[in-house]
Protein backbone atom coordinates (compact mmCIF):
# COMPACT_ATOMS: atom_id res chain seq x y z
CA UNK A 1 0.00 0.00 0.00
CA UNK A 2 1.44 3.32 -1.06
CA UNK A 3 1.54 6.26 1.31
CA UNK A 4 -0.29 9.31 0.12
CA UNK A 5 1.74 12.46 -0.37
CA UNK A 6 1.17 15.09 2.31
CA UNK A 7 -1.45 17.64 1.39
CA UNK A 8 -0.14 21.07 0.49
CA UNK A 9 -2.84 22.50 2.75
CA UNK A 10 -1.15 20.81 5.70
CA UNK A 11 2.33 21.88 4.71
CA UNK A 12 4.22 24.01 7.18
CA UNK A 13 3.32 27.69 6.72
CA UNK A 14 6.13 30.15 7.23
CA UNK A 15 5.33 32.68 9.97
CA UNK A 16 4.56 36.21 8.79
CA UNK A 17 7.40 37.63 10.89
CA UNK A 18 10.57 36.30 12.43
CA UNK A 19 10.90 36.35 16.21
CA UNK A 20 13.12 39.49 16.19
CA UNK A 21 10.65 41.25 13.86
CA UNK A 22 7.70 40.37 16.11
CA UNK A 23 9.64 41.57 19.15
CA UNK A 24 10.45 44.86 17.44
CA UNK A 25 6.84 45.43 16.36
CA UNK A 26 5.44 44.67 19.80
CA UNK A 27 8.10 46.67 21.62
CA UNK A 28 7.70 49.74 19.41
CA UNK A 29 3.91 49.84 19.83
CA UNK A 30 4.16 49.20 23.58
CA UNK A 31 5.68 52.65 23.97
CA UNK A 32 2.41 54.31 22.96
CA UNK A 33 -1.24 54.16 23.92
CA UNK A 34 -4.66 55.36 22.93
CA UNK A 35 -5.23 56.91 19.54
CA UNK A 36 -1.50 57.37 18.93
CA UNK A 37 -0.94 53.64 19.31
CA UNK A 38 -3.89 52.90 17.03
CA UNK A 39 -2.55 55.24 14.35
CA UNK A 40 0.96 53.74 14.51
CA UNK A 41 -0.47 50.20 14.43
CA UNK A 42 -2.47 51.09 11.30
CA UNK A 43 0.64 52.55 9.63
CA UNK A 44 2.66 49.43 10.39
CA UNK A 45 -0.13 47.10 9.24
CA UNK A 46 -0.20 48.86 5.89
CA UNK A 47 3.59 48.82 5.57
CA UNK A 48 3.95 45.16 6.56
CA UNK A 49 1.12 44.17 4.19
CA UNK A 50 2.93 46.05 1.40
CA UNK A 51 6.12 44.16 2.23
CA UNK A 52 4.42 40.75 2.34
CA UNK A 53 2.80 41.39 -1.04
CA UNK A 54 6.34 41.73 -2.43
CA UNK A 55 7.83 38.85 -0.41
CA UNK A 56 10.01 41.28 1.53
CA UNK A 57 11.06 40.36 5.06
CA UNK A 58 10.81 43.37 7.39
CA UNK A 59 14.46 43.19 8.37
CA UNK A 60 15.56 42.73 4.74
CA UNK A 61 13.92 45.95 3.53
CA UNK A 62 16.17 48.54 1.89
CA UNK A 63 15.85 52.31 1.65
CA UNK A 64 14.70 52.00 -1.96
CA UNK A 65 11.86 49.71 -0.86
CA UNK A 66 10.58 52.22 1.70
CA UNK A 67 10.72 55.01 -0.85
CA UNK A 68 8.80 52.77 -3.23
CA UNK A 69 6.16 52.33 -0.52
CA UNK A 70 5.90 56.12 -0.23
CA UNK A 71 5.59 56.59 -3.99
CA UNK A 72 2.78 54.03 -4.10
CA UNK A 73 0.92 55.89 -1.33
CA UNK A 74 1.25 59.10 -3.33
CA UNK A 75 0.02 57.33 -6.47
CA UNK A 76 -3.07 56.25 -4.53
CA UNK A 77 -3.81 59.89 -3.80
CA UNK A 78 -2.82 59.92 -0.13
CA UNK A 79 -2.20 63.40 1.29
CA UNK A 80 1.40 64.45 1.84
CA UNK A 81 0.77 64.68 5.58
CA UNK A 82 -0.47 61.08 5.58
CA UNK A 83 2.54 59.84 3.61
CA UNK A 84 4.89 61.72 5.91
CA UNK A 85 3.24 60.28 9.02
CA UNK A 86 3.48 56.74 7.68
CA UNK A 87 7.16 57.22 6.84
CA UNK A 88 7.78 58.65 10.32
CA UNK A 89 6.15 55.57 11.84
CA UNK A 90 8.26 53.24 9.72
CA UNK A 91 11.41 55.20 10.58
CA UNK A 92 10.50 55.08 14.28
CA UNK A 93 9.99 51.31 14.11
CA UNK A 94 13.38 50.68 12.51
CA UNK A 95 15.09 53.10 14.89
CA UNK A 96 13.63 51.15 17.80
CA UNK A 97 14.86 47.88 16.29
CA UNK A 98 18.39 49.30 15.99
CA UNK A 99 18.35 50.68 19.53
CA UNK A 100 17.30 47.27 20.85
CA UNK A 101 20.11 45.63 18.83
CA UNK A 102 17.61 43.61 16.81
CA UNK A 103 18.86 45.20 13.58
CA UNK A 104 22.26 46.60 12.63
CA UNK A 105 21.15 49.55 10.53
CA UNK A 106 17.88 51.38 9.85
CA UNK A 107 16.92 51.33 6.16
CA UNK A 108 14.66 54.34 6.83
CA UNK A 109 17.40 56.58 8.23
CA UNK A 110 17.76 58.70 5.09
CA UNK A 111 14.40 58.20 3.39
CA UNK A 112 13.12 61.39 1.76
CA UNK A 113 9.78 62.63 3.03
CA UNK A 114 7.26 64.86 1.22
CA UNK A 115 7.53 68.57 1.86
CA UNK A 116 4.61 69.61 4.03
CA UNK A 117 2.40 72.61 3.43
CA UNK A 118 1.97 74.31 6.80
CA UNK A 119 -0.95 76.39 5.59
CA UNK A 120 -4.19 74.78 6.66
CA UNK A 121 -6.84 74.18 4.01
CA UNK A 122 -9.35 72.63 6.41
CA UNK A 123 -12.85 74.01 6.82
CA UNK A 124 -12.99 76.60 9.58
CA UNK A 125 -15.65 78.62 11.34
CA UNK A 126 -15.50 82.39 11.69
CA UNK A 127 -16.42 84.31 14.83
CA UNK A 128 -20.11 84.69 13.95
CA UNK A 129 -20.47 81.03 13.02
CA UNK A 130 -18.81 80.02 16.28
CA UNK A 131 -21.23 82.22 18.20
CA UNK A 132 -24.18 80.73 16.34
CA UNK A 133 -22.96 77.21 17.01
CA UNK A 134 -22.68 77.86 20.76
CA UNK A 135 -26.18 79.38 20.81
CA UNK A 136 -27.57 76.34 18.97
CA UNK A 137 -25.77 74.01 21.38
CA UNK A 138 -27.26 75.90 24.33
CA UNK A 139 -30.76 75.23 22.99
CA UNK A 140 -30.17 71.47 23.02
CA UNK A 141 -29.34 68.91 25.73
CA UNK A 142 -26.80 69.98 28.34
CA UNK A 143 -24.34 67.28 27.24
CA UNK A 144 -24.29 68.67 23.70
CA UNK A 145 -23.77 72.19 25.05
CA UNK A 146 -20.93 70.98 27.29
CA UNK A 147 -19.22 69.04 24.50
CA UNK A 148 -19.41 71.89 21.98
CA UNK A 149 -18.15 74.34 24.60
CA UNK A 150 -15.14 72.18 25.50
CA UNK A 151 -14.23 71.72 21.85
CA UNK A 152 -14.81 75.34 20.84
CA UNK A 153 -13.86 77.38 23.92
CA UNK A 154 -11.12 75.17 25.34
CA UNK A 155 -9.82 73.86 22.03
CA UNK A 156 -9.81 70.25 23.23
CA UNK A 157 -9.23 67.36 20.88
CA UNK A 158 -12.30 65.16 20.63
CA UNK A 159 -10.47 62.29 22.41
CA UNK A 160 -9.58 64.65 25.28
CA UNK A 161 -13.19 65.75 25.69
CA UNK A 162 -14.74 62.29 25.47
CA UNK A 163 -12.06 60.91 27.81
CA UNK A 164 -12.94 63.42 30.56
CA UNK A 165 -14.13 62.01 33.90
CA UNK A 166 -16.34 63.56 36.58
CA UNK A 167 -13.70 62.88 39.23
CA UNK A 168 -11.35 65.20 37.32
CA UNK A 169 -13.58 68.24 37.93
CA UNK A 170 -12.29 70.59 40.58
CA UNK A 171 -11.67 74.10 41.89
CA UNK A 172 -8.35 75.95 41.84
CA UNK A 173 -7.93 79.53 43.07
CA UNK A 174 -11.54 80.33 42.29
CA UNK A 175 -11.54 78.67 38.87
CA UNK A 176 -13.66 75.68 37.91
CA UNK A 177 -11.21 73.23 36.39
CA UNK A 178 -11.01 69.94 34.56
CA UNK A 179 -7.99 67.65 34.56
CA UNK A 180 -7.49 65.96 31.18
CA UNK A 181 -4.96 63.69 29.53
CA UNK A 182 -3.38 65.38 26.53
CA UNK A 183 -1.94 63.71 23.46
CA UNK A 184 1.16 61.79 24.48
CA UNK A 185 -0.18 61.06 27.98
CA UNK A 186 0.54 64.50 29.45
CA UNK A 187 -1.78 65.40 32.36
CA UNK A 188 -2.91 69.04 32.48
CA UNK A 189 -5.53 71.08 34.33
CA UNK A 190 -7.61 73.50 32.26
CA UNK A 191 -9.97 76.28 33.42
CA UNK A 192 -13.61 76.12 32.39
CA UNK A 193 -15.58 79.11 31.17
CA UNK A 194 -18.69 79.67 33.34
CA UNK A 195 -21.07 78.56 30.55
CA UNK A 196 -19.03 75.38 30.06
CA UNK A 197 -18.97 74.61 33.78
CA UNK A 198 -22.75 75.10 34.04
CA UNK A 199 -23.39 72.87 31.05
CA UNK A 200 -21.16 70.13 32.49
CA UNK A 201 -22.93 70.35 35.85
CA UNK A 202 -26.28 69.92 34.10
CA UNK A 203 -24.92 67.08 31.94
CA UNK A 204 -23.65 64.99 34.86
CA UNK A 205 -26.66 65.69 37.10
CA UNK A 206 -26.39 63.67 40.33
CA UNK A 207 -23.59 61.42 39.07
CA UNK A 208 -20.38 61.60 41.13
CA UNK A 209 -18.06 59.46 39.05
CA UNK A 210 -17.48 58.03 35.64
CA UNK A 211 -17.35 59.66 32.20
CA UNK A 212 -18.62 63.20 31.77
CA UNK A 213 -20.17 62.23 28.43
CA UNK A 214 -22.29 59.11 28.09
CA UNK A 215 -23.97 57.36 25.18
CA UNK A 216 -27.64 56.40 25.28
CA UNK A 217 -26.68 52.91 26.48
CA UNK A 218 -24.76 54.32 29.46
CA UNK A 219 -21.29 53.70 28.08
CA UNK A 220 -18.66 56.39 27.47
CA UNK A 221 -19.26 58.57 24.43
CA UNK A 222 -16.71 57.79 21.71
CA UNK A 223 -15.27 59.99 18.98
CA UNK A 224 -17.85 58.80 16.44
CA UNK A 225 -20.72 59.73 18.74
CA UNK A 226 -19.10 63.09 19.38
CA UNK A 227 -18.86 63.64 15.63
CA UNK A 228 -22.57 62.98 15.23
CA UNK A 229 -23.35 65.52 17.97
CA UNK A 230 -21.20 68.17 16.30
CA UNK A 231 -22.89 67.61 12.95
CA UNK A 232 -26.35 67.69 14.54
CA UNK A 233 -25.68 70.98 16.34
CA UNK A 234 -24.15 72.41 13.15
CA UNK A 235 -27.36 71.70 11.24
CA UNK A 236 -29.38 73.25 14.08
CA UNK A 237 -27.24 76.38 13.79
CA UNK A 238 -27.92 76.58 10.05
CA UNK A 239 -24.23 76.27 9.12
CA UNK A 240 -23.81 74.79 5.65
CA UNK A 241 -20.08 74.06 5.92
CA UNK A 242 -18.97 70.45 6.49
CA UNK A 243 -18.07 70.56 10.18
CA UNK A 244 -16.51 67.87 12.37
CA UNK A 245 -15.01 67.83 15.88
CA UNK A 246 -11.58 68.94 14.67
CA UNK A 247 -13.09 71.90 12.81
CA UNK A 248 -13.99 73.30 16.23
CA UNK A 249 -10.37 74.06 16.94
CA UNK A 250 -10.99 77.63 15.65
CA UNK A 251 -10.43 78.30 19.35
CA UNK A 252 -6.86 78.56 18.09
CA UNK A 253 -7.75 81.04 15.34
CA UNK A 254 -9.92 83.05 17.74
CA UNK A 255 -7.10 83.21 20.30
CA UNK A 256 -4.64 84.42 17.67
CA UNK A 257 -7.19 86.98 16.43
CA UNK A 258 -7.67 88.23 19.99
CA UNK A 259 -3.95 88.91 20.26
CA UNK A 260 -2.93 85.98 22.48
CA UNK A 261 0.81 85.32 21.90
CA UNK A 262 1.58 82.38 19.64
CA UNK A 263 3.51 80.57 22.38
CA UNK A 264 0.54 80.76 24.77
CA UNK A 265 -1.85 79.52 22.08
CA UNK A 266 0.55 76.70 21.22
CA UNK A 267 0.59 75.60 24.86
CA UNK A 268 -3.20 75.82 25.22
CA UNK A 269 -3.67 73.77 22.05
CA UNK A 270 -1.02 71.23 23.11
CA UNK A 271 0.92 71.58 19.86
CA UNK A 272 4.50 70.36 19.91
CA UNK A 273 5.43 72.47 16.88
CA UNK A 274 4.49 76.18 16.64
CA UNK A 275 4.09 75.77 12.87
CA UNK A 276 1.09 73.54 13.58
CA UNK A 277 -0.48 76.36 15.58
CA UNK A 278 0.24 78.89 12.85
CA UNK A 279 -1.66 76.74 10.34
CA UNK A 280 -4.85 77.89 12.09
CA UNK A 281 -3.98 81.56 11.74
CA UNK A 282 -6.26 82.18 8.79
CA UNK A 283 -6.59 85.77 10.00
CA UNK A 284 -3.17 86.48 8.52
CA UNK A 285 -5.14 87.34 5.40
CA UNK A 286 -7.36 89.78 7.29
CA UNK A 287 -6.97 93.40 6.15
CA UNK A 288 -7.88 94.53 9.68
CA UNK A 289 -4.60 93.08 10.93
CA UNK A 290 -2.40 94.13 8.03
CA UNK A 291 1.05 95.35 9.06
CA UNK A 292 0.55 98.62 7.18
CA UNK A 293 -1.74 99.90 9.95
CA UNK A 294 0.79 99.07 12.65
CA UNK A 295 3.61 100.75 10.70
CA UNK A 296 1.46 103.81 9.95
CA UNK A 297 0.57 104.21 13.63
CA UNK A 298 4.22 103.78 14.59
CA UNK A 299 5.52 106.35 12.11
CA UNK A 300 2.68 108.79 12.84
CA UNK A 301 4.20 109.49 16.23
CA UNK A 302 7.34 110.91 14.61
CA UNK A 303 5.55 112.71 11.75
CA UNK A 304 3.68 115.26 13.87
Amino acid sequence: MTTAAPSTALATIQPAFTDPERLALAGFLAGYRGLTREAYALDLRQFTAWCRARSLALFAVRRADIEGFARELEARGRARATVTRRLCTVAGFYKYAVEEELLNHSPAAHVRRPRLDYESHATGLDRNEMGGLLVAAGLGPAAEHALISLLALNGLRVSEATGANIEALGMERGHRTLAIVRKGGKHVVIPLAPRTARAIDLAIGERCEGPVFLRADGRRLDRHGAGRIVRRVTRRAGIAKPVGPHTLRPFITAALDAGVPLRDVQEAASHADPRTTKRYDRARGSLDRHATYIVAAYVAGAAR
